[in-house]
């Protein structure tokens, strides 16, 4: 005889037994870095707070609203079964697109320290690129399930991706906004290696994005200031050098246990942007080498965590899942990769958060989606009847074919890790 099943009573189930419903430990770790993100930031900028507006936890009060609204979002993308994402990636890229030419339109676009990136939106103003690098981990994951032969067997199912992600790309560096365009570019092309694109025409198009990024350095005196500053910063302190030359005194004062919290003297309008990009520093002053390592920890459990769940998704046969958790794994390491690197001078100096951490609406809602995206994808792992529950108007059967079939052939890893020379 058939039980009736519904995702609700599956999950009793699992709480009753040894599988829970989500991710323990990537939820925990996503809220410690929320809420160490929280205090640092009270930290970092009680001083600028109280002299801009006479109130000490101005950005604080904002942090900790953004977090509420993107706890909220995160919720509501936790209920959002997979399959819209796939089904919508299209229209949400060129949702992204739209976003991108708004902030270049006069009067539209908000403009700071030269850079239009911004759109108000009344509480906080919209980074345009922080969505759109969630829209195109999305469209590559839902482009590499539609379009998994052609990637793997043709030049052209290859191209077609990349030609977006280059309109894209000039889009961004309009703005300029030469992080975000590093960062998205090096997610897609990871997630097309891992769809399984032949390593020559990888290699080709490396090599053409490398000449690409040297030429747009080379011919832009800010561009090139930025890669020159950080190889040695101390050649001008007062000028080109001054962000990064703070930053390395803070992290130098922060020693083996750090100066104490609320301790640091860097942070007192010395070092620009300590709320913000340069929050890793402040973090390194006041909480040391300590401090340091607990978020490098924190992060390589993320990261590892994104994997694991990618790697089960796959072998589940839920390929899109699979792709989009290790899309949103590699944004994330890459993009706390190169704020951290920033921090430490080991790499030019780049407008990009810490993820979940850093200051910013638009960063911390759209990475609260992130995480609840992760935790979509292994829920849906976990229970994949619950995948389908929806396609069938009783809700009765005992087994459910899985929505996201390997292709013939493919019933091991070797769907997402293959590659041929």
């Amino acid at each position: 005889m058939m039980d009736a099943f519904t995702p609700a009573s599956e999950r009793r189930q699992a709480v009753g037994g040894n599988n829970p419903w989500f991710d323990p430990l990537l939820a925990g770790v996503a809220a410690t870095l929320l809420a160490l993100g929280l205090v640092m930031v009270a930290s970092a900028s009680i001083s600028l707070s109280d002299r801009q507006f006479g109130q000490p936890f101005y950005y604080t009060v904002r942090q900790l609203i953004f977090i509420v609204l993107g706890l909220l979002a995160a919720w509501v993308v936790t209920r959002t079964r997979l399959v819209y994402w796939e089904k919508g990636g299209v229209v949400l890229l060129f949702a992204g697109i739209a976003l991108l030419v708004a902030v270049l339109i006069p009067g539209l676009g908000r403009e700071v320290n030269g850079s239009s990136r911004w759109l108000p939106f009344g509480l906080f103003n919209l980074q345009a690129s922080e969505p759109v690098k969630l829209f195109v981990i999305v469209y590559m994951a839902g482009y590499l399930v539609r379009h998994s032969e052609a990637v793997r067997n043709t030049f052209q199912g290859f191209l077609k991706p990349l030609a977006l992600l280059s309109f894209i790309a000039v889009l961004l560096l309009l703005e300029p906004d030469f992080g975000a365009t590093a960062v998205i570019f090096a997610t897609a092309l990871g997630m097309l290696f891992l769809g399984g694109v032949r390593l020559w025409q990888f290699a080709a198009v490396l090599g053409v994005v490398g000449a690409v990024a040297a030429t747009l350095a080379w011919t832009s005196p800010y561009r090139m200031q930025r890669l020159t500053t950080f190889l040695d910063p101390w050649a001008d302190p007062f000028d080109s050098g001054f962000q990064l030359t703070q930053a390395l005194i803070a992290i130098g004062r922060g020693e083996w246990f750090g100066v104490g919290l609320g301790g640091s003297i860097q942070k007192l309008f010395y070092l620009p942007e300590a709320h913000t990009d340069f929050l890793f520093a402040v973090l390194a002053e006041e909480l040391g080498l300590v401090g340091v390592v607990l978020v490098v920890a924190l992060f390589m459990m993320l990261v590892w965590r994104a994997f694991v769940i990618g790697y089960r998704a796959e072998m589940s046969g839920n390929r899109f899942g699979a792709y989009l958790a290790y899309g949103l794994g590699m944004w994330l390491a890459m993009q706390a990769f190169i704020n951290i690197g920033v921090n430490m001078g080991a790499l030019p100096t780049k407008g990009l958060t810490l993820p979940l951490m850093s200051y910013g609406g638009s960063s911390i809602i759209v990475m609260c989606m992130a995480v609840a995206l992760l935790l979509r994808v292994d829920y849906e792992t976990r229970f994949p009847r619950g995948r389908s529950a929806a396609q069938s108007s009783k809700g009765m059967m005992d087994e459910i074919p899985s929505p996201y079939p390997l292709p013939k052939g493919e019933g091991t890893r070797k769907g997402l890790f293959r590659w041929r020379g």
